[in-house]
């Protein structure tokens, strides 16, 4: 995954008007929650060997197993082939944010970072917004990408 020239505004325009009023509606909500961050397309391979874009906001350069410093972002929102999910990079106490807000978020499936939902009206917005400001606390302003 990397980070493209086209803009999440001309991202969000190709999409069918289904998905993207709902992707609309939640890029707003992330950008009032998350000011002072970037905000850029990223497009590429995903894990699992999918071809992915995933609108990012900030971004962090997170250290893996292997030692190896990557740049990523701080939130990131997608829609994929059956469900939406927003992605949460920061932790508190060895775990990633959006498991503190499980029981909170509505009818939602958690990965390690992933928030995963199939219709706008199964999240808890006001929830997710209380996440994103958390994570915007915890981590410091946007570092030089790696």
């Amino acid at each position: 995954m990397r980070v493209v020239d086209t803009s999440p505004d001309d991202y969000l325009a190709t999409l069918p008007e289904e998905h993207r009023a709902t992707l609309t509606a939640l890029d707003r909500t992330i950008q009032r929650a998350l000011p002072g961050r970037d905000r850029v397309l990223w497009q590429g391979v995903f894990w699992g060997g999918t071809h992915q874009s995933i609108i990012g906001y900030g971004h962090v350069n997170q250290t893996r197993s292997s030692g190896d410093t990557v740049a990523w972002f701080l939130v990131g929102l997608a829609r994929q082939k059956r469900n939406y999910s927003i992605y949460v990079n920061a932790a508190a106490d060895n775990a990633y944010l959006a498991h503190r807000y499980a029981d909170r978020l509505g009818r939602v499936r958690l990965g390690a970072a992933s928030i995963s939902f199939r219709r706008i009206e199964d999240l808890d917005v006001a929830v997710l917004v209380e996440l994103v400001v958390e994570a915007d606390r915890l981590t410091p302003a946007d570092p030089p990408r790696s």
